[in-house]
């Protein structure tokens, strides 16, 4: 495998730069709305040891990031978890300002030599000694209305990342219709969540299937926040619609805890 090619893939995965061509004719005939959504690469990296996550995140926090910086990205959040069993991954997530954007890294970043320098020991680990067991990666569009990322404000915060999966692409439109045209994100703002970003899985596994991430300033914020929420008479009058019902629209919701990485830009 040529060098270019292998540093590549190390940034985006094989199946999203492959498919990429086909999502981008995919993309709807209005301009302006294709030309402006945001995507977001959500990598799960699984390690089996701290010498693992200690190469990924030297990896990330030395080469990636400022490679991925230096090349019109604003933010890479790096994330492990709050309460894992075993050794927990690392998750990140990587803001693109368009399919063109993410189009463009992935065919010139492995020219970038400084990557190349620091990030040797994780590009060329031996097959024996790999930098990571696997990489799980999705391609998110971001929802209309809820277009751009938005970093909160750097101090000592949790993390959740959920996802919601549906047993049909009918009923995955109908739940993002929900957080949209219905208002359901305009709760999550004007309750205090600090959503940082709502995006659609166009690639990648367990699809059909949405995810978002809002943060709170520690567990007790977090449960009273969604307290909240569960109370909300705008929430109540949205939810109560039958054709917006959960056990239509939702097969499955996971949630995950995390906490940012010291340099982490989100």
């Amino acid at each position: 495998m040529k060098r270019r090619s292998f540093v590549k893939s190390s940034f985006i995965s094989g199946a999203a730069a492959t498919i990429l061509p086909a999502v981008s004719t995919a993309m709807p005939t209005d301009t302006k709305a294709a030309t402006s959504a945001e995507y977001y690469e959500l990598r799960v990296y699984t390690l089996k040891n701290e010498t693992q996550q200690k190469l990924v995140e030297d990896y990330l926090k030395n080469a990636a990031i400022p490679s991925l910086n230096r090349a019109g990205v604003k933010h890479v959040g790096v994330f492990t978890e709050m309460n894992p069993s075993g050794q927990t991954k690392i998750y990140v997530i990587t803001q693109y300002n368009n399919l063109t954007h993410f189009n463009t890294i992935t065919e010139t970043i492995g020219k970038d030599t400084e990557l190349n320098t620091k990030g040797a020991a994780y590009l060329n680990a031996p097959a024996k000694e790999p930098a990571y067991e696997r990489i799980e990666s999705s391609l998110l569009k971001s929802f209309t209305y809820a277009l751009k990322l938005a970093a909160p404000e750097k101090k000592a915060r949790i993390f959740e990342l959920r996802q919601y999966q549906s047993a049909s692409e009918a009923a995955g439109k109908k739940k993002i219709e929900m957080f949209t045209d219905q208002g359901e994100i305009d709760i999550f703002k004007r309750l205090g969540f600090k959503p940082v970003f709502w995006g659609e899985t166009v690639i990648g596994p367990l699809r059909p299937n949405l995810t978002y991430m809002v943060s709170f300033d520690d567990l007790d914020a977090k449960n009273a926040h969604w307290k909240a929420f569960g109370g909300d008479p705008q929430w109540k009058k949205i939810s109560s619609v039958p054709e917006y019902a959960d056990a239509l629209l939702v097969s499955k919701i996971i949630s995950t805890l995390l906490v940012p990485t010291a340099y982490s830009q989100i």
